[in-house]
């Protein structure tokens, strides 16, 4: 696998060097010293996955990743000093089209010193997503409508990766206060910083967002963001939980783990999102969704960062309608009515 470093600090590029060639299988390409370095590298040899810094001279690494995704897409991993500390910038990278992000290995006196394991496991785990990795996901057969439940609400169950900050930011700050959905969230995004992803997205919607703990029960009007290294899965009793198995997926957690669960046990009105990512990741998902009868949307090309999980769902026919981000969220508003609306429209008081 082709690697390239971009990072100001000679220290941070010395320390990442090593953990590079440290691998027989990786080899480093190139070394930028600033974003715009980066981008006319990457436009001369584009690698398989880049070591994006953050905070630079000349240009930062948020529009670097930005203008590369534009003209010479490719893998990009952020690699920063401190990923919490950053975690604005972060998210922003996300959106504009970075995989993830982990923290710079502080360098030892040998190959790299502590982090080196961390970056490594991101590297393994891109190089499945870009090697094309087909973990064998099996499909539910076709089930019979479950019996609808006063005690459920209608739930949105959306997927996203690269790119999905910044997609499920614009989507949500379309919802009203009193948003009748309970929203569930799949963003391939590290444990170590759900917390603050699950704060950036308060900061962008009206409605409150946390991350999902066991025992939670999706409710109306909140936003709940799987956390961990394990698997967010729906249990028979409604309630949320995390699951190891299985155990080989290129992602934890996975989008077609939670919408397979969904699909057999919510027994209210369901809708399924697929928003930007790269890779197969909640296709299959969505499919036992609309084999289920639930109504499932993917996102278009035309408005996606990187155009692989949706493009997967409409191989398969996964998707009901195939929209773009603004159409989505508009969709989105007029299937979940306020309230107080949906009581209205009932001849019900308010």
């Amino acid at each position: 696998m082709r690697i390239a470093i971009v990072n100001d600090t000679k220290m941070a590029v010395e320390s990442l060097r090593r953990v590079v060639t440290s691998i027989p299988e990786y080899r480093l390409t190139w070394v930028a010293y600033d974003g715009a370095e980066a981008v006319k590298q990457c436009a001369q040899v584009c690698p398989d996955v880049i070591l994006m810094d953050l905070i630079m001279p000349v240009m930062d690494g948020v529009e670097a990743t930005r203008q590369i995704m534009a003209a010479s897409p490719c893998a990009i991993l952020v690699v920063t000093s401190t990923v919490t500390g950053n975690a604005g910038k972060v998210f922003e990278a996300m959106g504009a089209g970075a995989l993830d992000a982990v923290n710079t290995p502080v360098l030892g006196a040998s190959g790299g010193g502590e982090g080196r394991e961390a970056l490594l496991l991101k590297l393994r785990t891109i190089g499945r997503l870009i090697a094309g990795h087909k973990a064998p996901i099996p499909l539910p057969p076709p089930v019979a409508h479950a019996p609808k439940s006063a005690a459920m609400p209608p739930l949105l169950a959306m997927g996203a990766s690269t790119g999905g900050p910044a997609a499920l930011a614009a989507i949500l700050c379309r919802f009203p206060q009193d948003f009748s959905a309970a929203v569930v969230i799949v963003q391939h995004v590290d444990e170590q910083f759900t917390d603050s992803f699950a704060e950036w997205l308060n900061l962008q919607t009206s409605l409150p967002v946390r991350r999902a703990r066991r025992g939670d029960f999706p409710q109306s009007g909140q936003v709940l963001i799987a956390g961990g290294q394990d698997h967010l899965v729906l249990r028979e009793s409604g309630c949320l939980d995390y699951a190891s198995d299985p155990q080989d997926y290129p992602y934890r957690p996975s989008v077609t783990v939670f919408f397979e669960s969904v699909a057999l046990r919510w027994s209210a009105d369901v809708t399924g999102v697929l928003l930007t990512g790269m890779g197969r990741d909640g296709a299959q998902g969505l499919l036992a969704l609309r084999r289920r009868g639930f109504h499932t949307i993917a996102q278009d090309e035309a408005s996606c960062s990187v155009y692989g999980m949706p493009r997967a769902a409409a191989r398969l026919d996964a998707a009901v309608e195939i929209l773009s981000l603004e159409q989505i969220a508009q969709v989105l508003v007029q299937r979940f009515p306020a309230v107080t609306e949906r009581q209205l429209d009932m001849g019900g008081g308010v």
